[in-house]
C-alpha cells in the first residue's frame, strides 16, 4: 500500500499541533487501553513549556483555529460535551461556533455580486459587516426592499473563500486514517471507517452548496408549520445562489448565551426539554432533522419560540429505520432490555450468530446506571466508553446510514444539558417517543401499513407488462448466447489481453525467483 505524502504529512502536522497546545493532557477517557494510554503519554512530551501555564479551556480552541474549518467542526462537537472536556473548556470551544475572525468584506461583497450575478446595490438596499463567522462562512446583516416599497432586514451568509479546497484537502487525511484503520487493524474493520469518512465527505459536499440548505429550511418549515414552540427563517430564493443565502432575520438570543437567556427570563428546563423533543419529533414523525443543531445555531425568540438556523447539514431516516429507532428508544424508556436487544438482532445491527439474552444483558449494564439519576450525576465518557465495548464484544458494524443521527443524538442531548444540568433524557425523551410508538405501531398504525401494502401491490401490478417485456428480452439475449457463445467487443477483448499478459510476465518472474531459490538451496546442501 502505497502511502500517500501529502495527506501523511499534513495529519503529521494535525497531531504535532494538538501535542505542542497540550490538547492531549485535556481528555481523560476512562478504562482506556494501556497503548493509546502510552500514545498520549508520548505526545504530551511535545508540549510547549508555555501551555503548562496556559489555561486548559484555551489549549484545543486554540489549536483547531490553527488547523482550519474541519478541525474547528471537531470542536463544535466537543462544545456540547462539558462532561468529556471539562466545563471550562466546552465554554471555550463554543466561540468556535459563531466568533471565528471573519474574511474581508469587500471579499464578502465580492463574493456575493459574483453568485447572484448582480452589482450589489442592485441587490440589497444596505449590506452590512459580518455578525457572525463559523468554519464555513459568515453572516451579514442586510436590507432589501420588498415589492411594495418596505425595507425589511435579512440575514445573508456567504461562503467563505478557499474553504471548499481546505476540506477536500483535510478529507484526504480522513481518508488515509480510515485506510491504514481498515487495512492494520482488523478489529476497525467492523466501525467502517472508510464509510464514515465517505458519509463525511458526502455531508460536507452538500453543505456547501447553500442552494441545498435553502431547500432543507423550506422541507423544515413544510413540516414544522404546526408545531408549537419551534420555526426555522424563510428563505429569500431570489437572492439565493450555491454561494450565497439569503434568509429572515432572526431577532433573539443565541442559545450558547445561557446567562442572557436567565435575565430574559426564560424557562431554562423547558427549553432544555423542547430541544430534544423537537428533535425527536423530528426524526420519528419526518424522517428529517437538523443534524447540525449545537447552540450557536439556536435561537430563543422573547416569546420563547425556538429558532433552528444553518441547514447545511441535515439527516433522513427511513421509515423502517425510524421504527427500529423509536422501540428501541421506548425499550430504554420502559426498561424493556429484552425488547431493545430483539430490535437491535430484526434491525441487523447485530449478526444473527449472537446471544439475544447475551445482548439483552449488556444492554441493562448500559441502561440501568441512567435510570433513576439526571444528567448531572452520569459520566458520557464512561458510558460511552463503555458502549463501544459492547458493540466490539457482539461484533457490531457502523450502521453508516445512522451516523448523522447517532452524531445529533449526543450534540442535542449535550445542548439540553447545558441548560438543565438535572436533565432526565429518558423522561424528556417519552412523550414524543410513545405518542409515536401509539401513532405507528398501535392498531391505527398497523391499518395504515396495510394500506401502504396494497398501494404497493398495487402499483407492481400497474408495472406487470413492463417486468413482462424486459423478462422477454432477457430470455432472447440467454438463447443467443446459448447459440453463438460468449462474445466480448474489441475493447473488452483488448483489455482481457493486457491483463493476460501481465499475468504471464508476473509468472514468469515468478519462476525465476523460485528457480534461484532452488538453486541456492542446493548449493546450500551440496
Amino acid at each position: 500500500m502505497a502511502l500517500p505524502v501529502m495527506p501523511f504529512l499534513r495529519l503529521a502536522r494535525a497531531g504535532f499541533v494538538m501535542a505542542r497546545e497540550g490538547v492531549f493532557g485535556l481528555v481523560s477517557l476512562p478504562d482506556l487501553p494501556a497503548g493509546p494510554r502510552f500514545a498520549i503519554a508520548m505526545a504530551r512530551l511535545l508540549e510547549r513549556r508555555s501551555v503548562r501555564n496556559k489555561r486548559a479551556d484555551l489549549r484545543l480552541s486554540d489549536a483547531l483555529n490553527k488547523l482550519g474549518p474541519s478541525y474547528v467542526k471537531l470542536g463544535q462537537f466537543l462544545a456540547t460535551r462539558a462532561d468529556v472536556v471539562g466545563k471550562e473548556a466546552a465554554r471555550e470551544l463554543s466561540a468556535l461556533q459563531d466568533r471565528l475572525p471573519a474574511f474581508d468584506h469587500d471579499a464578502a461583497c465580492a463574493a456575493v455580486a459574483e453568485q447572484l450575478g448582480k452589482p450589489l446595490d442592485e441587490v440589497f438596499v444596505s449590506f452590512g459587516e459580518a455578525v457572525a463567522a463559523a468554519s464555513i462562512a459568515q453572516v451579514h446583516p442586510a436590507v432589501i426592499l420588498d415589492q411594495d416599497g418596505t425595507e425589511r432586514k435579512v440575514a445573508v451568509k456567504v461562503l467563505r473563500p478557499g474553504v471548499s479546497r481546505r476540506f477536500q484537502r483535510d478529507l484526504e487525511s480522513y481518508y488515509l486514517v480510515a485506510r491504514l484503520a481498515e487495512r492494520f487493524h482488523p478489529p476497525s474493520r467492523r466501525l467502517r471507517p472508510v464509510a464514515v469518512v465517505d458519509t463525511l465527505a458526502q455531508s460536507v459536499a452538500m453543505e456547501m452548496d447553500f442552494r441545498l440548505e435553502a431547500a432543507a429550511l423550506s422541507e423544515m418549515a413544510e413540516n414544522t408549520a404546526d408545531d408549537p414552540g419551534f420555526r426555522v427563517p424563510a428563505v429569500e430564493w431570489l437572492r439565493t445562489a450555491k454561494g450565497v443565502l439569503t434568509m429572515e432575520w432572526i431577532d433573539g438570543r443565541k442559545m450558547s448565551d445561557v446567562e442572557g437567556l436567565k435575565e430574559d427570563g426564560h424557562d431554562l428546563e423547558a427549553l432544555g426539554a423542547a430541544v430534544i423533543q423537537s428533535f425527536l419529533r423530528h426524526t420519528l414523525r419526518d424522517g428529517f432533522f437538523h443534524a447540525d443543531m449545537h447552540q450557536g445555531n439556536l435561537f430563543v425568540e422573547p416569546d420563547g419560540t425556538l429558532v433552528a438556523v444553518d441547514f447545511g447539514i441535515i439527516g433522513r431516516l427511513n421509515k423502517r429505520e425510524r421504527r427500529f429507532l423509536a422501540e428501541i428508544l421506548f425499550g430504554f424508556i420502559t426498561r424493556n432490555y429484552r425488547r431493545v436487544a430483539e430490535v437491535h438482532f430484526e434491525a441487523g445491527y447485530v449478526p444473527a450468530h449472537q446471544d439475544v439474552d447475551m445482548f439483552a444483558q449488556a444492554i441493562r449494564a448500559i441502561g440501568e446506571p441512567i435510570h433513576g439519576h439526571d444528567a448531572s450525576e452520569i459520566s458520557m465518557a464512561r458510558l460511552l466508553t463503555q458502549l463501544f465495548e459492547v458493540t466490539e464484544l457482539f461484533e457490531m458494524s457502523t450502521q453508516t446510514q445512522l451516523i448523522m443521527l447517532q452524531k445529533t443524538m449526543v450534540v442535542v442531548e449535550g445542548v439540553a444539558r447545558s441548560l438543565n444540568p438535572n436533565l432526565d433524557m429518558w423522561r424528556t425523551a417519552e412523550p414524543v417517543v410513545g405518542t409515536w410508538i401509539k401513532d405507528n405501531l398501535g392498531p391505527v398504525g398497523k391499518l395504515r401499513d396495510a394500506g401502504d401494502a396494497l398501494s404497493a401491490l398495487a402499483r407492481i401490478a400497474n408495472d406487470m407488462p413492463l417486468f413482462a417485456d424486459r423478462i422477454g428480452r432477457m430470455s432472447e439475449e440467454l438463447e443467443r448466447m446459448t447459440q453463438g457463445g460468449l462474445r466480448f467487443d474489441d475493447e473488452t477483448a483488448e483489455a482481457i489481453g493486457r491483463a493476460e499478459a501481465r499475468h504471464t510476465r508476473s509468472g514468469r518472474a515468478a519462476l525465476w525467483v523460485i528457480a534461484a531459490c532452488a538453486v541456492v538451496a542446493t548449493y546450500m546442501l551440496f
